[in-house]
């Protein structure tokens, strides 16, 4: 007689964990997971169980045919309202079940209330189901079918703790891997390096979904394909964004650029800038340089649009830093040589800026805006360059397009970006402008890549700490 137990079943296994987060069980999830992954993934709707147990908060228990006709008569009182104030299904959901409905102590009443209160308990199991899940290495922005990571799925279904809970997930997986990596920007989840993915994946290191982009923008292709991953052993499908050609600066430099009256585009069609950004630019000169008269840095020319709203501000003196040769050639055609107190420099910020500061220039105000680096590049400007190159009492900012196509990645980069300023000595403000409707304007065709893809875009204005 053999000893020797049956080989587990991976499908069923995975099944098994996708309910219980699902059921937000605690006790048979914490069993799963001993030999079991936080990163399994349901065939059919590419769900992980972080994916599992935020769903389960979707739709509300179904009320008793009592309470409902209770809330429906209750639709002849002003917006709802009991005679307590409240609304009457708030009331309901009160601590006095008994009473708060029609004094009567109706025992179905209180039960219905029971399951309302139900619901909201389900969210607090819910946040610690998730915990177990990330505590346990449970992979913050895995795409399921509907291209949504679990943080795009709580934000749609306004679950605004469990979406703070996947935003602080995120931040801690790119500080970590900011420091492994020398601040290596959201990656893409088809990462030519599999191995390397595989490996962080066992370590429970949260692998990123985002592309190094232009004018650090960390983009999200649309889903347009399927590929196959392996999940503890069990061969799944699961969605991945679209492959992108990479862009980086050396190919940029070199590359053909379209110039129209509403874009700047390269030779692949990618957006460089854009007029929609105007409204942008000019609040941001207006906070970087708020009076005239003042010493102004430019890198990254583009459309020249901020250089434009600098000029209008009276610099005394008006420095601009611009790489691609297009440009330049686009700057003499526009005068911009000729302008008073203005000074082009020709080449890259890597080679010009110490140039700078070793001549001891400096400025009242800075903006970063370059196009087709990576964020080790803009952390090495401000940790290693701003100090040497910014007036005491002086303004900074840059273009912050950090995951813009996708609301979570912008919101995990806010903080990343925010954490690693105030580490190189530097305080930031936000000011919240609102973006316009860009799909519906039509501001995308012709484009290959739609770099922007959020309602409201957050404007940095950074200082000295003290």
């Amino acid at each position: 007689m053999s000893d020797s137990h049956p080989e587990p079943d991976p499908e069923l296994e995975a099944q098994l964990i996708l309910v219980a987060a699902s059921n937000h069980n605690l006790e048979a999830l914490r069993s799963l997971l001993r030999t079991g992954s936080a990163n399994v993934q349901d065939l059919d709707t590419g769900y992980t169980p972080l994916h599992s147990a935020i769903a389960a908060c979707e739709a509300s228990p179904p009320l008793s045919p009592i309470l409902s006709s209770r809330v429906q008569e209750n639709n002849a009182h002003p917006n709802g309202q009991a005679a307590s104030g409240t609304t009457y299904l708030e009331g309901v959901r009160g601590n006095d079940l008994e009473t708060t409905a029609d004094g009567n102590g109706n025992r179905d009443m209180a039960i219905d209330g029971d399951k309302e209160n139900g619901k909201l308990n389900e969210l607090d199991a819910a946040e610690k189901t998730i915990r177990l899940l990330l505590q346990n290495g449970a992979i913050w922005n895995d795409l399921d079918k509907n291209n949504e990571t679990p943080g795009c799925l709580a934000k749609r279904l306004d679950l605004s703790n469990l979406y703070d809970i996947m935003v602080d997930a995120g931040v801690r997986a790119e500080m970590l891997l900011s420091r492994l990596d020398g601040y290596v920007l959201l990656q893409d989840v088809d990462d030519e390096d599999e191995d390397e993915e595989e490996q962080e994946q066992e370590e429970g290191v949260e692998p990123n979904i985002s592309t190094v982009q232009p004018r650090l923008s960390a983009a999200i292709a649309g889903q347009d394909q399927v590929t196959e991953t392996e999940h503890n052993g069990d061969a799944q499908e699961v969605p991945t964004p679209a492959t992108l050609a990479e862009v980086n600066s050396a190919e940029y430099l070199r590359s053909d650029l379209k110039f129209h009256s509403e874009r700047l585009l390269d030779e692949d069609k990618n957006g460089v800038m854009m007029a929609w950004e105007t409204g942008i630019m000019e609040r941001t000169a207006a906070l970087l340089a708020p009076v005239r008269g003042l010493r102004v840095l430019n890198i990254g020319h583009g459309m020249g649009i901020i250089d434009d709203f600098f000029q209008k501000r009276s610099p005394s003196a008006h420095h601009i830093i611009e790489a691609h040769p297009a440009v330049l050639e686009q700057m003499e055609k526009n005068g911009w040589a000729d302008e008073v107190g203005v000074t082009v420099h020709e080449g890259k910020w890597q080679d010009v800026v110490p140039k700078l500061i070793e001549e001891g220039t400096s400025f009242n105000a800075i903006y970063f805006d370059t196009f087709a680096e990576d964020y080790k590049e803009f952390h090495r400007f401000f940790e290693d360059n701003v100090i040497g190159l910014l007036d005491d009492g002086g303004r900074w900012g840059f273009f912050h397009g950090l995951g813009a196509d996708r609301q979570i990645c912008y919101d995990v980069y806010t903080k990343v970006v925010e954490i690693d300023l105030l580490e190189a000595g530097y305080d930031v403000e936000w000011e919240t402008i609102l973006v316009p409707d860009l799909d519906r304007a039509r501001q995308w065709e012709g484009i290959k890549r739609p770099y922007w893809q959020l309602q409201t875009y957050r404007l940095p204005v950074c200082t000295f700490i003290g």
